[in-house]
């Protein structure tokens, strides 16, 4: 269906909230779960790139960058469809109303390579295909405190996901992994221990916040992409946060009017670093400061929480 049609169509459509399953610890929703054995099957290209993240922690930011890069800087040609459709998001899935209906497997099934693929998925449920094919994967990690706050508020816009309850109730979540896709902290860490044996660049949210040019130098060294600096320039400038919000093709405004409500938070709603101070009362820190202590006492991983 076109896009525009789809538009008028998804707008007056609306989806109840989404349930969630448990899969060997880690909660999915049901379309998600449902999917699983073909998700396992999939057949990964050795030219695929995967991007993965936990949600909220860059990824559309990421994507953007990496497709800029792929284009040359071309920005009309990263304009060709949303991101949500230049990347399929591989395990995402919502089988109705027909109106909305999108499989990322299908998707990327379909697709000529090469492909750059989107994920959310803990590294333990991600398809073996891709170790199997040496895929080169770009992942992103944000702070928990600054990755919470932004997830929250976008469970509050996205009738998809399940209803966040109160903030105190979501933290409370977070922190126990009873949240979509997992506990972050095992999130993390898992990619992390992974990046010693497989092709991964492992990002870190703060350092592209402070220096965005350093990093995507670096990703065009892992893609091995050569661009003048003129062309960087121009990917730093087009994947700016104040450029990205205002661009249809990045900010989810041209699709899921039924689902996502910007005027509850805006997809893309700050981007910044350490916005979780205006969220967390001192107790509230106390109690997630000791937390995660512990389950972050087995890793080297360290984050900033401020710039």
């Amino acid at each position: 269906m076109a896009l525009d049609k789809m538009e008028n169509v998804s707008s007056k459509v609306t989806v109840p909230r989404g349930e969630i399953v448990e899969f060997e610890g880690v909660p999915l929703t049901k379309p998600i779960y449902s999917t699983l054995d073909r998700l396992c099957k999939f057949k990964a290209r050795p030219d695929d790139l995967l991007i993965a993240t936990y949600a909220k922690a860059g990824t559309t930011w990421t994507q953007e960058i990496v497709d800029m890069i792929q284009q040359n800087g071309d920005v009309e040609k990263c304009r060709r469809d949303t991101t949500y459709r230049r990347h399929p998001f591989l395990e995402w899935s919502i089988p109705e109303p027909p109106a909305l209906r999108y499989s990322g497997l299908e998707l990327a099934e379909a697709m000529p390579s090469p492909r750059t693929i989107k994920t959310h998925l803990p590294v333990q449920l991600v398809p073996p295909s891709f170790w199997e094919q040496n895929c080169k994967i770009i992942y992103v990690a944000r702070n928990a405190k600054d990755n919470l706050v932004s997830y929250y508020h976008f469970h509050r816009m996205n009738k998809g996901l399940p209803e966040p309850g109160t903030w105190e109730e979501f933290m409370e979540k977070f922190m126990t992994g009873k949240v979509l896709w997992g506990s972050w902290h095992d999130h993390v860490k898992g990619w992390w221990k992974a990046k010693n044996k497989h092709r991964i660049l492992y990002l870190f949210y703060e350092d592209m916040k402070e220096n965005p040019k350093k990093e995507i130098q670096k990703i065009m060294k892992f893609l091995e992409k050569d661009l003048n600096q003129e062309v960087l320039n121009k990917i730093l400038h087009n994947t700016s946060f104040e450029v990205m919000k205002e661009n249809p093709m990045a900010n989810y405004t041209k699709e899921f009017q039924g689902v996502m409500d910007h005027s509850v938070s805006p997809f893309m709603r700050k981007g910044a670093v350490g916005d979780w101070k205006n969220y967390f009362t001192v107790a509230q820190n106390e109690k997630f400061d000791e937390d995660y202590k512990k389950k972050m006492s087995d890793t080297s991983l360290v984050f900033r929480t401020e710039l």
